[in-house]
């Protein structure tokens, strides 16, 4: 009877162990025939995600590169539109010595032994994935040289792969990036617009640094709040110059940006890079989970000049504060193209997803009157329409529009869709003689 119980026992322990084989087993590179026909660029898809900033140093050139430290954690992104059996291989080289990588997908891991100092297609092995974003994570195990691996390609097939196949293809900068989503409000005909006002709530959380959460856009700029790094958030607000150039030194005298005036504790200068022009911001400390009010006039000028003014309204004094003034010349006009947009421009943060509410949209008008904007649509930038990132989306929670984006989540908005949310039908109860005038 025990001898019967021990063969029990021994049948049951190969089991388990052949089954844990194989969700983590090494790969023998002559095991499998698998097909790697399609090749996405290692370092424009990867990020390190247990240390942010080995980013900028690993992930160069569309590779994974210097990568030195057993500890750290690789993940790479695509989307597909079919579930089933994934082929998995990688492109790379072992500058010097053996490593050994452990390659996890869709918690079935594979162990592979790698060792050419030239470029070389080692299999992983085959995986079973659902539809939608996946992720390949890569951590070393053991090296004999200073370089776990340099990483070229990761190479995909299979069955999984007969729909369409999502991933950064180029422009790997802005593909890192990650798509950048607009809400573009529907305006009153026949309106001459003097005054914005809106208002933007950050969830805790979707602070994430790089996040440039812009309430009160216009045809000729924009106004928002920032997560620069660790310790500094502002509030921005900038004007384009008419002058098409993305070098501001480069703006003729008759096309530049002039500073009318500005706030306590501002900071005014130039930019360029995305166009050019007029630039300020205020270093300030704001807090996720708390509302912050936005107010933007627009107004003609002299010599067909248009003048445009910034406030902003810190709820732990109860003050609108003065931003800027700027004026921009070669044309004269009220406020045009009101919208607002939620971008990340740190590429390193490209893989955490961000969120912000959008509330309480009104325009101010030359006949003194305020009108609400309850409706709005929806579009992205050139990244998402091109599929390069499907990882954005907008829409509306009862009263307040909201946008969200990167993070390589799966519920992607279609660009142009229209929202209409629920009227507030209370106007900003605001005194503007009681504004500090930017000219005094």
């Amino acid at each position: 009877m025990l001898k019967n119980g021990s063969s029990y026992l021994l049948a049951l322990f190969v089991s388990f162990y052949l089954l844990s084989c194989n969700t983590n087993k090494s790969v023998d590179q002559e095991d499998e025939k698998l097909d790697l026909s399609i090749q996405i660029p290692a370092g424009a898809n990867s990020w390190v995600v247990n240390n942010v900033s080995k980013n900028s140093t690993m992930m160069t050139d569309g590779e994974i590169n210097n990568w030195t430290d057993l500890k750290t954690t690789v993940r790479t992104y695509f989307k597909t539109d079919t579930s089933g059996e994934l082929h998995l291989g990688l492109n790379l080289n072992v500058p010097e010595g053996t490593s050994r990588i452990k390659v996890t997908v869709a918690d079935q891991s594979r162990t592979i032994k790698i060792y050419s100092s030239e470029n070389q297609t080692f299999n992983v092995g085959v995986f079973d994935i659902k539809a939608g974003y996946n992720m390949v994570e890569i951590v070393g195990v053991e090296k004999s040289g200073p370089v776990v691996a340099n990483i070229n390609e990761v190479l995909i097939g299979g069955p999984a792969t007969n729909g369409k196949i999502y991933f950064i293809k180029d422009d790997f900068y802005f593909g890192r990036r990650g798509p950048s989503v607009h809400l573009t409000y529907d305006l009153p005909k026949e309106k001459e617009i003097e005054w914005f006002y809106n208002e933007i709530n950050v969830p805790e959380g979707e602070d994430v640094i790089g996040s440039y959460f812009m309430a009160n856009g216009f045809l000729d700029g924009y106004f928002g709040i920032q997560v620069n790094s660790e310790t500094e958030r502002r509030i921005l607000f900038s004007v384009w110059s008419p002058f098409d150039t993305q070098d501001p030194k480069e703006i003729p005298d008759d096309h530049k940006i002039i500073l009318l005036g500005k706030g306590d504790g501002v900071t005014t200068g130039e930019f360029g890079n995305e166009g050019s022009g007029g630039q300020s911001y205020k270093v300030y400390n704001w807090k996720a989970d708390t509302t912050y009010k936005f107010l933007l006039k627009g107004v003609p000028a002299e010599n067909n000049s248009t003048d445009y003014t910034a406030y902003f309204y810190t709820p732990e004094d109860n003050t609108w504060n003065l931003i800027a003034s700027f004026r921009r010349p070669q044309g004269s006009r009220h406020l045009e193209r009101l919208y607002s947009f939620l971008e990340n421009f740190v590429p390193a943060t490209g893989n955490i997803t961000r969120k912000a509410n959008y509330n309480n949209q009104w325009i101010y008008t030359t006949n003194n009157e305020w009108i609400e904007l309850t409706k709005a649509k929806f579009t992205a930038d050139a990244t998402a329409r091109k599929e390069s990132r499907m990882d954005y989306a907008g829409g509306v929670n009862g009263n307040q529009f909201f946008m969200k984006n990167c993070g390589f989540f799966n519920n992607t908005t279609p660009i142009n869709t229209e929202f209409t949310r629920t009227s507030n039908g209370v106007a900003p109860n605001i005194d503007f003689s009681q504004l500090i005038n930017p000219r005094k």
